[in-house]
Formats: C-alpha cells, sequence, structure tokens
C-alpha cells in the first residue's frame, strides 16, 4: 500500500483534498516523500486538508523540501496555528535558513508569547551551537517528587513534549539540574520512592549551549545516549538535544564537507531547490582558483623547455607523474581531515603525521617508481616503444621521479589540513582537487630536476 502510494501519486494531478484523505492513513514519511514531488502551494493545499496534528508532523520533518515557502502558501492563521505546535527546534531551523526577514516578522507577530520566546532564545545562538539545535519541550520535576507524581506528571504533559526519552530532575530551591532518570528506570522504580532514587548513581552528562554540534554528536555516541541536557553556567537546564536532532545535523555537516572536499563551496540547500546562479557563483570561485594554480603548470613546462627540446620522451610520462603525486596527496588528505573531524588528531599531532607519512610516501612512491620502471623496461624490450638508445636511464628518470612526487604529494597532503586549521578555515576545504593541483606544479618541477641529474651528459 505504501509503496504504491510513494511511486504513483506524487506523479497523478489528484484534488489536494482526495490526496490528503489517502496520505493521512500512511506513515508521516511517505507523505514527506509525497509532498516534495510536487510544487509548494500544492503541498500547502494538501497540508490544509490533513488534520492539524498530522500536518503538524509534516513540517517537523527535516527531510520536508522548502517548508518556509509552504508555510508562506498556507493562510496566515493557519501557518501560524502549525507553528506553534511545531517542535522549537525545528522552527528555528525553518525561521534561520527558509524565511527571509519580513517573512520571519510576518509570522513572529501572530505568534504567542511562549513560542516566540522559545524562537528567540534558539536564534540567539550560533548557527553549529548546541543551543541552535536543541528543543526547549523536555520534561522537569523537582526532586522532591515521588515517581508516582512524575509518572503522572509525564502523562499529563507527554503530547506538549518532542520527546520523553528521559526525566530531568531539578533542586526545589535553585532548579539547578542534579539529575537524570531515564524512562526506563522511572516506569521501574517504587511509586512512593523519591524521583531521584530511580536515577544512575552518577552526575548527569550536559553540555553548554555554545558547545559544536559535532562535540555534541561525539558526547551522545560515547556515552550511548538518547538525549543530553543544555545547560548554562548556573546548572539550569535551557533544553535538550535529541539523537533524531543530532543525526540531522550530522547528515548535513557531512554534505558539506563532502561538497567541500570536491572543490567547491558548501551548497546550503538541496541540489534541486538551488537556483542556476547561486550554482554557478558556488562552483565557479574555486574552478577559477583551480585554473590559476594549475597556469604554473605551464610555466614550469616553459622553464624546462629546452631539456624538454632534446628530449621529447620525457613529456610522454608527464601525466602519469602527475596523476600519482595527486592521487597521493589526496588520499593522505582524506585521510587526516576525517581523523581531525573525529578528533582522532589534534594540532599538536601534526610532526606525529610527519613522520609517519614520510616513510609511507617512501613505500608508496618506491611501489609506483617500480611499476613504472618495469613498464619502460617492459615496452623496450615487447617492441611496443623505442625510448633509444638511453631507455635504462629514462626508465630509472621515471621510477625515481615516481618515489619523490608520491612522497612529496602524502607530506603535502596531509600536512595541508593542518594548516588550514591552524589559520582558522574548515579543513575539508583542503580539498582533493586543491591538493592534486599543488602536487602538479610541484611534481612537474621535481620530475624535471630529477631527470637533469640522470639524463644530464645523454640526453641533456
Amino acid at each position: 500500500m505504501n509503496a504504491a502510494i510513494t511511486e504513483v501519486l506524487p506523479t497523478i494531478d489528484l484534488p489536494a483534498g482526495i490526496l490528503a484523505a489517502t496520505l493521512a492513513r500512511t506513515h508521516v514519511a511517505d507523505i514527506v516523500e509525497t509532498l516534495n514531488e510536487h510544487a509548494p502551494a500544492y503541498a500547502a493545499e494538501v497540508l490544509l486538508n490533513l488534520p492539524g496534528g498530522r500536518a503538524v508532523d509534516v513540517l517537523d520533518q527535516p527531510e520536508l523540501n522548502e517548508p518556509g515557502a509552504i508555510l508562506k502558501a498556507l493562510p496566515l492563521d493557519r501557518a501560524v496555528s502549525l507553528i506553534q505546535g511545531m517542535s522549537s527546534d525545528r522552527i528555528a531551523d525553518i525561521f534561520r535558513n527558509d524565511l527571509s526577514e519580513p517573512e520571519r516578522h510576518r509570522f513572529v507577530a501572530r505568534l504567542d508569547r511562549e513560542t516566540k520566546a522559545a524562537l528567540a532564545s534558539l536564534l540567539a545562538y550560533p548557527e553549529h551551537s548546541a543551543g541552535a539545535i536543541m528543543t526547549t519541550e523536555f520534561v522537569s520535576v523537582p526532586a522532591d517528587w515521588t515517581v508516582a507524581q512524575t509518572l503522572e506528571h509525564v502523562r499529563t504533559v507527554e503530547r506538549t513534549r518532542e520527546t520523553v526519552y528521559a526525566i530531568y530532575v531539578l533542586d526545589p530551591a535553585t532548579g539547578t539540574l542534579q539529575q537524570a532518570v531515564a524512562l526506563r528506570r522511572l516506569i521501574s522504580g517504587e511509586s512512593d520512592a523519591l524521583v531521584g532514587s530511580a536515577a544512575a548513581r552518577r552526575d548527569p552528562i550536559s553540555v553548554s549551549p555554545l558547545t559544536d554540534r559535532e562535540d555534541v554528536a561525539r558526547l551522545i555516541a560515547k556515552y550511548n545516549l538518547l538525549a543530553v541536557p543544555v545547560v548554562d553556567e548556573s546548572r539550569l537546564i535551557l533544553g535538550i538535544v535529541t539523537v533524531d536532532d543530532v543525526i540531522d545535523a550530522m547528515v548535513d555537516e557531512t554534505t558539506e564537507d563532502v561538497q567541500k572536499l570536491g572543490g567547491m563551496e558548501a551548497l546550503g540547500e538541496p541540489y534541486n531547490q538551488i537556483g542556476f546562479f547561486k550554482m554557478i557563483r558556488k562552483r565557479a570561485g574555486w574552478l577559477s582558483i583551480l585554473l590559476v594554480g594549475e597556469m604554473l603548470t605551464a610555466s614550469v613546462l616553459q622553464h624546462y623547455e629546452g631539456a624538454l627540446e632534446k628530449a621529447i620522451v620525457l613529456t610522454l610520462f608527464i601525466p602519469l607523474i602527475m596523476s600519482s603525486g595527486g592521487n597521493s596527496g589526496s588520499q593522505a588528505t582524506s585521510l587526516i581531515i576525517r581523523a581531525l573531524a573525529l578528533r582522532e588528531l589534534n594540532l599538536r599531532d601534526w610532526w606525529r603525521v610527519a613522520l609517519r607519512e614520510v616513510p609511507t610516501g617512501l613505500t608508496l612512491g618506491a611501489i609506483l617508481g617500480a611499476i613504472g620502471f618495469v613498464r619502460v623496461v617492459a615496452w623496450q624490450k615487447l617492441g611496443f616503444y623505442d625510448y633509444g638508445e638511453h631507455w635504462p636511464l629514462v626508465a630509472a628518470t621515471v621510477g625515481a621521479a615516481l618515489l619523490g612526487i608520491v612522497t612529496f604529494g602524502s607530506l603535502t597532503g596531509s600536512m595541508l589540513p593542518f594548516i588550514m586549521t591552524r589559520l582558522g578555515f574548515d579543513p575539508a576545504s583542503a580539498s582533493a582537487p586543491f591538493v592534486a593541483t599543488l602536487v602538479d606544479v610541484s611534481g612537474l618541477a621535481i620530475y624535471f630536476s630529477i631527470a637533469l641529474m640522470i639524463l644530464s651528459g645523454t640526453l641533456l
């Protein structure tokens, strides 16, 4: 039933009411997938015909395309009603990324005081911080409540909370966070015992609102948490970051890093939603920088023009030399960027990485150099190509050049992420194309310098 809906309905121009009646019986993920196949105006019509709670569930899904445009297409009163039913972190995400200032002001002016205050609080935090992705909808109780009182409270407020992974126990006098009680432990606790008796005998794990979302993700993974409380300097709880919020944030973070590794600016929005000129702007800058870098290749070739005129055979191996150095550098860069992202390495480890990459590069270079040497010998002996009377020296030049260039590429590629991080840039900016361009230029200089040493007095 669901598979048929998701595959067939997006291609049929059904009246919005009929589609809404059909979708109302399906999973919210299927509704989102179907609406993503339609224009925002039509999606808004479908939401108008869905039950209020169901429409809120749809807007709460990060996978929904163009939520801002959908809200704008709704009647203002209906849009405001749905916004007030959504989770606070999702509202903040939409207001921050999908609505312009005039549109935000139009909605904010109609929001109730509680929603407006929560939204203002979340928008005040930096975009990639715990405060920006936390939800202010959590369950907390004073430490002098019993387990029975707490369970009754959970039953009362459950519908108004995004999730109830844990109940946060507060000091009755100061309101500071004391303990976190998992719902499972609470259910199994003695009804007349204090709520704190069901908590684990340790201080609760918490983060500050300015903690980077990547650090929050590592903390949740390390301690196997479903949610982590966000507290201020006084230990007053401001909100919670849930595991699904972290997953959504990490998907965005990974997408940005992958796009940067491809040699472009992060798009910041789905591929099929970004405008033509914005796409050009995101891609043209890095391509232009890389082109200017590759122009240095021509300068290097011009510098060794005399050597090329005397030994044309050297030009046959330029693509092989350049690609091998670029490939080794890109490998090293990818490894180090990922290790830095996972905190397996920090800036102080650069020298350890250098000491490891030098022998690694030498070994890899020796392997590729041997292959290059054997290739020249094989082609000469088998009659595929005649490299001239000095072909053993040509083979030695290719082998030695590969050894040097792969070693240099590995070392350079491993150091660039550290340099980028030290300068305050995202290490992912040390993209594979950038490394390849840098190693191409330097690789040619290494190649011809080795050729001059080995072939001097013969071909040169």
